[in-house]
């Protein structure tokens, strides 16, 4: 009986090591840095993957009088090698400019869902600065402050990029609007609130009037920065994966994507980001749909994108780069998105390359 007892215990205690040889091996065999976003991928796409999108304080890039300090370096080094690695990068606001968004993104929110402007309960509005309001009521409040904060944000970045490519960092400011504006003159530049419920958010605008093709969006001007209250945009990395940009990202970070006008200007050293609403990603957060802010830092409309400056400072020029007025290389590939109904009073609209649905 004892041997028997002897012999049955050996063989559990030989089972029970082997188990744990299995799983160890499983466990060493897992990639380290790789987060599954959707266990299935029926488009026969790369897993979904959260890379680690350096995160940049917009007090360090603020341009200042003086020497560059170590601080400013770091910053602009790390906001442009995210860029390079990722296509995105996420700028942390100070405490009172992110009031200030969570501020936009809570009204948006209430002022979508007061009016429920399509079926789905979603809408977008676009706000310009230095167009007069008709109707207060008729907007969504504090567009006027997010539009200030996020282009501040915005101006910091692109002068950090310029930088980065050993330009003046008031490299690009020729091609934007004068700040402030001049009197009676409306801007280029375009402050998009939006608000999707995720369950009708496949197939539509991921932050409201990007350029869709096939099954993702790019941004047709400098740079985009987009704020919202729930993860749902996904970009796509220099390598083809898509992966969730906003994962992790609190209300009042701003997402940083570059669009084609930057693309021409940098020659193609800074490519214009691809981008998708992300479907299959709905966390009970976002269970009462999605509210976002998307500042778009967009060139004047009769601005030349010219590589000289960047042939100057020792970038090779492809051919194919050279110098185009942004109406016709910006503007002219505008594709207009039916469902969902844009707001606006701007009269502008069809001028300046963007289509109101009335």
């Amino acid at each position: 009986m004892v041997k028997i007892t002897t012999t049955m215990h050996h063989q559990q205690h030989t089972q029970t090591h082997t188990v744990h040889q299995h799983n160890l091996h499983n466990h060493q065999t897992t990639p380290p840095f790789a987060t599954p976003i959707s266990t299935t991928h029926p488009t026969a796409e790369p897993p979904l993957t959260i890379p680690s999108l350096s995160r940049v304080r917009l007090c360090d890039l603020l341009p200042y009088d003086g020497g560059p300090s170590d601080c400013y370096l770091r910053a602009v080094e790390a906001l442009s090698g995210s860029i390079t690695r990722n296509n995105a990068v996420v700028i942390e606001l100070g405490n009172e400019d992110a009031a200030v968004i969570r501020c936009g993104l809570e009204a948006s929110r209430l002022f979508f869902r007061l009016r429920a402007q399509s079926s789905n309960g979603g809408g977008v509005y676009k706000y310009r600065a230095g167009r007069a309001l008709e109707d207060l009521d008729s907007s969504p409040p504090c567009m006027a402050d997010v539009y200030r904060c996020m282009g501040k944000a915005a101006r910091a970045a692109l002068c950090a990029m310029a930088k980065h490519l050993r330009l003046r960092s008031d490299a690009f400011n020729h091609l934007l609007d004068d700040n402030p504006l001049p009197a009676n003159e409306v801007s280029s530049s375009v402050l998009v609130a939006s608000y999707m419920q995720t369950s009708s958010q496949k197939g539509k605008g991921a932050i409201g009037g990007g350029n869709i093709t096939a099954n993702h969006e790019s941004e047709k001007g400098l740079l985009t920065l987009v704020s919202s209250d729930a993860p749902g945009l996904q970009v796509r990395d220099p390598n083809g994966r898509w992966y969730l940009a906003d994962f992790g990202s609190a209300p009042g970070d701003l997402l940083l994507l570059t669009g084609k006008a930057l693309g021409h200007a940098t020659a193609g050293l800074r490519l214009a980001a691809l981008y998708r609403a992300a479907a299959d990603y709905t966390p009970a957060t976002t269970n009462a749909g999605r509210s976002s802010l998307a500042f778009r830092l967009m060139p004047q409309g009769n601005a030349i994108l010219d590589c000289s400056p960047i042939r100057a400072a020792g970038h090779v020029i492809p051919q194919s780069y050279v110098p185009i007025s942004v109406s016709q290389d910006v503007r002219k590939d505008i594709r207009f998105d039916r469902s969902v109904k844009v707001m606006e009073g701007d009269d502008d609209d069809d001028v300046r390359g963007d289509r109101v649905l009335r």
